[in-house]
């Protein structure tokens, strides 16, 4: 967040347009898509503690390119290079999670990583504001270089490890995934579709915020940080405040309709935005909309907790992470084309509202598909290994959280839901 925010702000301070911006944020999600399928396989067959190393080593020294590059092309070039990491990363830590702790302590779990997530999330984009404004754009870069080592702790420090023949701890296990595909779970394919469905909606404002922020509402550098640490701080709040929800949800279908209804909450928040006045007024509604972006995250990690067997973890989370950057990939691509022709504001509604229209198109078929579940077990079992006809019945074991991810971290924003 820190070097992504950073490189946007400089293109658009240096006069570049949408289009550089969106091939800038394009590069930094084609590889999530692209290498997936590769990803996936390396997070479930090399050992975590070796790609987390080599990842964290290789990254640091591509922000540290990033910091002394020259030329837009250049960037792009390094910024994808970047992201190849992190489609690695992703899924390797993602996997990692449910291994480390027991079946009842994984929303509390979850919970912990989101809110470190958030943090960082929060703090990426307001420190890139300051600095920048300050400094330029290379101190946040040689700070963001030292930040990925990180990784290279985590792969060190972390005494759970798997692939590479490690064995997962029996209570974690699941039932053996061989063959798992997003496609064989409707649950998980009609979440996965929605989610994608929507991003692809309302993606563009990604690109689009830059100039509305900084040009339509005449706003600073540092109020650009703080508009989009805003989101983030109401997806810290809403990870917490919405897990009750989850609580109360007694099988899967459930989760998935309290899904649909944080996407479509999220969209609002969007489409609301385009009518403020001033950059003050954007922070009650991004805001709003980011407690329900944590919502979102929550409902989906118990889902895909719930229904993907510990073998096929890393497969599972690429795969649904793929999906929805390759949307988010659309939603960038037509911002920087639009931002050519219309002005900020109306395209920030646009984004809203087409968010919103797809959330209603597809709740239909996304409750079709959960019913159909309800009434017929899919075989293989679930996550913890009983099967999926008990799993839709029993509660779910989140009574320990007392108010609770996508590893996708985020939506109405792709990159960060």
């Amino acid at each position: 967040m820190l070097a992504a925010t950073a490189l946007a702000l400089a293109l658009q301070s240096s006069g570049a347009g949408g289009f550089s911006v969106a091939a800038l944020m394009l590069a930094g999600v084609a590889p999530l898509v692209l290498l997936a399928p590769l990803a996936g396989r390396l997070a479930d067959r090399v050992d975590s503690r070796t790609l987390l190393i080599c990842a964290g080593l290789s990254q640091a020294a591509i922000c540290l390119s990033l910091a002394f590059a020259d030329g837009v092309g250049v960037k792009i070039v390094l910024v994808a290079l970047l992201a190849s990491g992190l489609a690695v990363t992703q899924p390797t830590l993602a996997a990692l999670l449910p291994e480390m702790v027991s079946r009842f302590d994984l929303p509390r779990a979850s919970a912990v990583n989101q809110t470190a997530n958030s943090v960082g999330v929060l703090l990426g984009p307001a420190l890139a504001g300051l600095l920048v404004g300050e400094f330029g754009v290379r101190v946040p870069l040689l700070i963001d270089s030292v930040s990925y080592l990180s990784l290279v702790a985590a792969g060190l420090l972390l005494g759970t490890r798997r692939g590479g023949g490690m064995r997962a701890k029996p209570a974690a296990a699941g039932v053996a995934g061989a063959g798992w595909t997003l496609r064989q779970d409707p649950i998980v394919l009609a979440m996965t579709a929605a989610i994608a469905g929507t991003v692809a909606g309302v993606g563009a404002v990604n690109v689009v915020e830059v100039f509305f922020v900084r040009d339509t509402l005449d706003s600073s550098t540092t109020v650009f940080g703080l508009v989009q640490a805003t989101w983030t701080a109401g997806m810290l709040a809403g990870g917490w405040l919405l897990a009750r929800s989850v609580q109360r949800a007694r099988s899967d279908g459930a989760l998935v309709d309290g899904l649909m209804l944080m996407l479509g909450l999220c969209c609002v928040a969007v489409l609301a935005s385009a009518a403020v006045p001033s950059w003050g007024w954007l922070l009650p509604l991004w805001l709003f909309g980011g407690v329900f972006n944590g919502g979102l995250n929550v409902f989906s990690t118990m889902i895909m907790a719930n229904r993907v067997p510990a073998a096929d973890r890393g497969r599972a989370f690429a795969a649904q992470g793929a999906a929805i950057q390759g949307a988010g990939l659309f939603g960038f691509l037509a911002g920087g084309l639009l931002l050519e022709r219309f002005e900020p504001r109306p395209l920030v509604a646009v984004c809203g509202l087409a968010g919103l229209l797809v959330v209603l198109l597809v709740a239909p078929k996304v409750r079709s598909a959960t019913s159909e579940v309800t009434a017929r077990p899919t075989p293989g079992g679930d996550r913890y290994g009983g099967d999926h006809e008990a799993s839709e019945s029993r509660p779910h074991p989140v009574s320990e959280l007392p108010t609770d991810l996508l590893g996708l971290d985020a939506l109405g924003r792709a990159y960060r839901c």
